[in-house]
């Protein structure tokens, strides 16, 4: 007999799929395609990029991507100051060269993107590189701002984070012509 999800688990992954909705054509678009290209799901040179601008962009995503191994390794388990250096410069690194791209413009859908690559266990740090990434100097001025403005206070001082894995991973969906479809 096949294992049925749980109510909450059903309704969580609801409320993940409606916030990603939320977000603009431009940003899901990013997401998925960071998706593709940190998880390693498809050819996203391919299936991605539509000009030789976007296949620049995404090789050099992928060359960045590749610390995704060592940051989900250095990933402290506790506020170990020691621990911490490790994991954030690259984790502010990674973090600077999407918020860079210009396509994730909310720390709403940086946390998103980021709780599916890294995993649930990040949480507690995505406010801080997220913070950090977004006042960097390489982001223009009005960017910076949007990006410090989006970061609610609770998101910022949450006294805890929840465990639970994201189980909505959005993919690319091929567009279907109505007009071959059957009457």
């Amino acid at each position: 007999m096949a294992a049925r999800a749980k109510p909450a688990e059903g309704a969580m992954t609801l409320a993940e799929m409606k916030e990603f909705a939320g977000f603009t054509a431009a940003t899901q678009r990013y997401v998925r395609r960071s998706l593709d290209v940190g998880l390693e799901r498809d050819d996203a040179l391919s299936r991605w990029s539509r000009d030789v601008v976007e296949a620049a962009s995404i090789r050099a995503q992928a060359r960045v991507y590749e610390r995704l191994g060592d940051i989900r390794a250095l990933l402290p388990n506790d506020s170990d100051l020691n621990a911490i250096e490790p994991f954030m410069a690259p984790l502010v690194t990674l973090s600077a060269f999407d918020l860079g791209q210009g396509r994730l413009t909310s720390f709403s859908a940086y946390r998103f993107l980021y709780e599916r690559l890294l995993g649930a266990e990040v949480r507690p740090w995505l406010p801080a590189a997220f913070c950090s990434a977004s006042a960097l100097p390489h982001l223009h001025p009005d960017l910076r701002r949007k990006l410090l403005q989006s970061i609610s206070e609770a998101a910022a001082t949450a006294s805890g984070w929840s465990n639970r894995q994201p189980s909505f991973f959005p993919q690319w969906v091929e567009k279907i012509d109505t007009n071959a479809l059957p009457n």
